[in-house]
């Protein structure tokens, strides 16, 4: 790891704050880590330049969206289909929010939120039309036990 890529313990902290409150401003996270308003802001811009931080993000109620079902699909794909073509197809199905290369019988693991169970029927009615998937086995999530950081 470079110099410009070791962390301190004031930037784990500047992390952590931000992965809990990305819209904290730099006066109410210098004041948690004993910095001032600029120099929280130079470390937040190095830790963005370096890589650390890829991205701010708004967490989104589903619910509130209308999304009411998230389910995980296995996806079982023909011969050696590849983690990039896998990556395309799923690609193409905007219900997809996330897509995971796995150990196991599986091609990929992914999570899908849909509006209803219906809706849910359709996209993976979708998937499995594309050429390279053979099947889907999925697993409708009931309640979340424990919610990301965020």
């Amino acid at each position: 790891m470079s110099d410009s890529l070791r962390l301190d313990n004031q930037d784990r902290l500047i992390v952590a704050l931000l992965e809990r409150n990305a819209r904290s401003s730099f006066v109410a996270i210098g004041a948690e880590v004993g910095l001032s308003a600029p120099a929280v802001k130079r470390r937040v811009d190095r830790l963005v330049a370096s890589g650390v931080i890829t991205g701010f993000h708004a967490a989104l109620d589903a619910r509130a969206l209308g999304h009411d079902v998230e389910a995980f699909v296995e996806l079982h794909c023909s011969g050696r289909t590849s983690a990039a073509e896998i990556a395309r197809i799923v690609s193409r199905h905007p219900e997809v929010l996330e897509a995971y290369t796995v150990t196991g019988d599986a091609n990929a693991l992914l999570r899908i939120r849909t509006t209803d169970t219906a809706h849910l029927e359709r996209t993976l009615e979708n998937l499995r039309s594309e050429p390279a998937v053979l099947q889907t086995k999925s697993s409708v999530a009931l309640s979340r036990l424990i919610s990301p950081a965020g």
